[in-house]
């Protein structure tokens, strides 16, 4: 086998592993989660067009199950079919640490976080969605549920300038409860790893929460859990159109930083509204 088909034949390296049959089998469970368990109020999907592509960007809450994540991709589904086009960009290290799991993700559409992954979903006419915080964002402090957080990752500003797709935020009230993060012991933890203590499976977690949340009430770690059946708000924002597309624009550094932090205030503002509208 060359090398460029076993990078194709590893799970998250290929387009083609989406299979909307899978995806249909998955739809009694997320709508079972989505009207019961969540019990979601949502809004907002008139900002995504019925056709074409968007670059969907979210702030996701709640460890490594997203509830809020898997929400909007149920509503996606249900609204739009099976069909329509979207990859997901999911964090290296799940392929590495739930191979199994990542088999799942890919053929729900999930690829690997890569800028070539990313292209060429685009290039192929589909949508993507990415969460740019990262783990620094689903695992971010309890006192920070209502605080955007992308972690100051760009890449994402660069993909939507270079290809002239319009950025689509989302965002959500109410995951962030289903886990109750204290703390982050990040800092402690990787003063031990340049000590000599070696990371778990060899990877590098970015975040040592300690957290209450089910199964395990105390948690120390980004370990899965179960998430509390909390209300989950979600909304889709309106697209973000900036003055400049272009190759040029998106290798512009003051640029790029320009409209990453004109994402990050647009977000803010839609996400206060949002906890305004709840809270009240």
């Amino acid at each position: 086998m060359s090398k460029k088909s076993d990078l194709v034949a590893r799970p998250g390296w290929s387009l083609d592993q989406r299979n909307p049959q899978v995806i249909q089998l998955f739809m009694p469970l997320w709508e079972w989660l989505y009207r019961y368990y969540f019990r979601v109020q949502t809004s907002g999907w008139h900002h995504i067009p019925p056709q074409g592509q968007v670059l969907l960007v979210g702030s996701h809450n709640g460890g490594l199950v997203a509830p809020d994540m898997v929400m909007m991709m149920y509503d996606w589904f249900r609204r739009f079919g099976t069909e329509r086009p979207v990859y997901g960009l999911m964090h290296p290290c799940v392929w590495k640490a739930a191979p199994r799991v990542a088999h799942l993700a890919a053929e729900t559409g999930a690829v690997v976080a890569h800028p070539k992954m990313a292209i060429a979903a685009l290039r192929k006419g589909a949508s993507v969605l990415v969460y740019p915080g990262g783990a620094k964002d689903v695992f971010r402090l309890h006192a920070l549920r209502h605080k955007i957080c992308l972690a100051g990752n760009q890449a994402f500003i660069k993909l939507a300038l270079g290809h002239n797709v319009p950025i689509v935020p989302l965002i959500s009230y109410g995951a962030h409860d289903t886990l109750i993060v204290l703390a982050n012991l990040y800092q402690q933890v990787r003063q031990l790893h340049e000590w000599g203590m070696p990371w778990f499976l060899d990877i590098d977690p970015e975040v040592f929460p300690i957290y209450l949340g089910l199964p395990w009430g105390l948690a120390i770690g980004p370990l899965p859990n179960i998430p509390l059946p909390v209300t989950i708000h979600t909304r889709v924002c309106p697209p973000i159109i900036f003055e400049r597309y272009g190759r040029e624009a998106a290798h512009d550094g003051d640029y790029v930083e320009d409209c990453y932090n004109l994402v990050c205030e647009k977000m803010q503002q839609e996400l206060d509204n949002l906890v305004q509208a709840v809270e009240a």
